[in-house]
């Protein structure tokens, strides 16, 4: 099995870029997506640590985005919780595929949190800073506060980038990613 991670700036189309390979996509936002909706475990995590803003399951995003907005330390305790439980949904899904060809990991904090292994194949999704700036806008909890909080615990786009075996310059249109994705996909498959 070959991993390939997808990096890049938020809003720059990572997902739309993951999903276009045609293998399986290890997405972890949905995850936690799913995590909020349905673990108690993690919520009564996050209730102990954070009783303010806990107090009914299923978690909320308002409530998740309002301790964030509140107090920079509640980031990073609901990162430690939550990452833990997406890196165990991580391990069952590469054993899952551990056959494929290619599996796709769609993890913002991919090498924030050493996810990455040395053999990974790195993709740094560029896109224009108006055309992310203009899709974030168009986002339901759309907040420039927050997203500036969350930039800040990333790595920089140029070390990223530098990281990477390969860019994709996303101009948000499908033939691009098509041809991209598969003039990566020819060179990786040799």
């Amino acid at each position: 099995m070959n991993r390939i991670g997808i990096l890049g700036d938020i809003g720059s189309g990572k997902t739309y870029v993951a999903q276009k390979f045609g293998y399986p996509v290890f997405n972890a936002d949905l995850e936690v997506s799913k995590l909020y909706k349905k673990d108690k475990k993690t919520f009564y995590k996050l209730r102990k640590n954070l009783p303010k803003y806990f107090n009914l399951f299923p978690i909320k995003k308002e409530e998740v985005l309002q301790a964030i907005m509140d107090d920079k330390k509640n980031l990073k305790k609901i990162i430690k919780i939550v990452h833990f439980e997406i890196r165990k949904k991580m391990e069952i899904f590469l054993k899952k595929n551990e056959k494929k060809k290619f599996i796709i990991l769609d993890i913002p904090l991919l090498l924030e949190n050493n996810i990455n292994k040395k053999g990974d194949i790195l993709i740094f999704v560029q896109s224009n800073k108006k055309k992310i700036l203009k899709k974030l806008k168009k986002r339901k909890n759309f907040n420039k506060n927050l997203i500036k909080k969350f930039k800040n615990i990333q790595l920089p786009l140029d070390y990223k980038k530098k990281k990477s075996q390969f860019i994709i310059k996303n101009d948000f249109t499908r033939q691009t990613i098509k041809k991209s994705v598969k003039d990566i996909l020819s060179k990786i498959k040799r």
